[in-house]
């Protein structure tokens, strides 16, 4: 059964990723009864109904903002919308068949990383698809999969000795544009392929220059409408979103450079991926001694993008909360060499008995811990939908049902109650408000502007109230989630308040 499952063909094996990646992803999904584990799933799913339905880049309904930081995702959401498929439905679906792309993209990769190892393939795409970070990130509405793919792909395509250098460049570019439109760091990996071209000129310097123009022509134009949009909207080449971030983790960058890091390696280590590291470090260390042969490319540009990725986030970005959310696409790469890594170092130990039992025995655990994390992570996935569902979800039905919808909401997590409650927003986080964002960490200047605004409520956690003063004497609470799930993992409910300038609740009623 094992030999007829490792002669699959390609195509048998994209057949049977599909099959088992629609059958995880969907095992999530039921398990959590649906909906989405991140607020930020929710502002994927504003943005996509209101281009399908409204033609517009927004987030509230006439007033354009670039709080979107996938416009790739975003235009994939739009379809199942202007297709008329049940939201749900249609995000899972993508997410399923997005994670069985990655597997089938990363068995080629292991291939190419290990030919002399049948077995590399089907195992490296199995791990890919059983990882339950990328489990999780498939079905959690986001473009962390859809990122993932692509960095494998524009890996996949890096410059190589070709009879049509031009041709091939035209295909990486439009891929590092994509790529790009997935994430905005999708260009650090295009940058470094491209350095890895130079320095290598596997095609030779005509090679070389034939294939960059190829990529700069396909790359220049299918990424400006969306460097212009950004410019339009905020100012500069990124989305709002990024520097909202930046600001509101700044007190992260205080913390020494290398607890960032590891906080961030931890995270997405978690699971069964964490026993392939020997097999990454084994092929690393083959690789740096030139004993790959021509695959050893390869494996340095993965292995090097996986690093990059964890070193911008660490430096910039260091929020290791969500499992690391943020730094996720660093997995595939990092799976794509230890499995293969990993065969290999069994293949090396097999002449000796204690190498051969150590070795026998990580791999055992690996697959071990690795069925132990699609279970686990079925777990975590539906406790992190519960907590959106009980909390941001079920705020925003009560905003909808109980709030006049000319009254101006200061919101931090603005996600469900703009797709459940559409109205305008003043988004005390600054994703679709950049006016907040040099005041965001300014207890005292966001007040003065949810004042000035004369914004009639306000929905957060405590802990994202201005000033972080639920006691707050202008702060009326009017509803409380309640949500079980919240409260047993130890954190507090959200508040709706209703805001009394003259801080006397009473007297401000209606």
């Amino acid at each position: 059964m094992m030999r007829r499952a490792l002669a699959l063909t390609p195509r048998g094996q994209a057949l049977l990723f599909l099959l088992l990646a629609a059958l995880l992803v969907g095992g999530y999904v039921l398990a959590a009864g649906g909906g989405f584990p991140l607020d930020d799933s929710w502002i994927h799913q504003t943005y996509g109904r209101n281009l399908a339905q409204r033609g517009e880049w927004a987030f509230v309904p006439g007033q354009p903002s670039a709080a979107s930081t996938s416009p790739l995702y975003t235009v994939l959401l739009a379809a199942g919308y202007a297709l008329g498929v049940p939201f749900a439905l249609w995000t899972h679906a993508l997410g399923a068949l997005t994670l069985a792309a990655l597997a089938w993209v990363g068995a080629r990769l292991a291939a190419q990383v290990t030919p002399e190892r049948p077995a590399a393939p089907l195992l490296t795409g199995l791990a890919l698809l059983s990882t339950w970070h990328l489990l999780w990130a498939a079905a959690a509405g986001m473009e962390t999969a859809l990122f993932g793919l692509f960095t494998l792909l524009l890996v996949w395509q890096r410059p190589a000795a070709t009879p049509h250098p031009a041709r091939a460049g035209l295909v990486f570019g439009g891929l590092a544009a994509l790529t790009t439109l997935a994430r905005p760091e999708g260009i650090l990996l295009a940058g470094m392929i491209g350095l890895w071209g130079l320095l290598l000129r596997p095609a030779g310097w005509a090679g070389l220059l034939r294939w960059s123009a190829g990529a700069a022509l396909a790359f220049a134009p299918g990424i400006a409408p969306y460097l212009a949009l950004n410019v339009h909207l905020t100012g500069g080449l990124l989305p709002g979103t990024a520097a909202a971030k930046f600001e509101q983790h700044a007190i992260l960058l205080t913390l020494p450079y290398p607890e960032r890091y590891r906080a961030l390696l931890v995270a997405i280590l978690a699971g069964g991926q964490a026993l392939l590291l020997p097999g990454v470090l084994f092929a690393a260390w083959r690789a740096l001694r030139g004993r790959a042969g021509l695959r050893q490319g390869t494996i340095i540009l993965l292995l090097l993008w996986a690093l990059a990725l964890v070193a911008l986030y660490a430096a910039r970005l260091p929020a290791a909360y969500q499992h690391g959310r943020y730094v996720i696409p660093a997995l595939p790469a990092l799976v794509v060499v230890g499995v293969p890594g990993l065969l290999a170092l069994l293949h090396a130990a097999r002449r000796h008995l204690l190498p051969r039992i150590l070795t026998r025995a990580l791999a055992g655990a690996a697959l071990l811990l690795y069925l132990f994390f699609i279970v686990q992570g079925a777990i975590i996935y539906r406790v992190d939908v519960a907590i959106i569902d009980g909390e941001m979800v079920t705020a925003a039905h009560w905003l909808r049902d109980q709030v006049p919808p000319t009254d101006l909401l200061a919101v931090h997590d603005i996600g469900a109650v703009g797709y459940f409650a559409p109205r305008p927003l003043l988004d005390i986080a600054g994703l679709i408000s950049p006016e907040v964002i040099p005041i965001v960490t300014d207890p005292a200047a966001l007040w003065a502007l949810l004042e000035a605004r004369q914004a009639r409520y306000l929905l957060a956690f405590p802990n994202q109230i201005p000033g972080r003063n639920p006691a707050d004497p202008r702060l009326c609470p009017v509803f409380v989630t309640g949500a079980a799930i919240t409260q047993q993992v130890g954190e507090p409910n959200m508040t709706i308040y209703r805001l009394a300038w003259s801080g006397d609740c009473a007297a401000s009623t209606r």
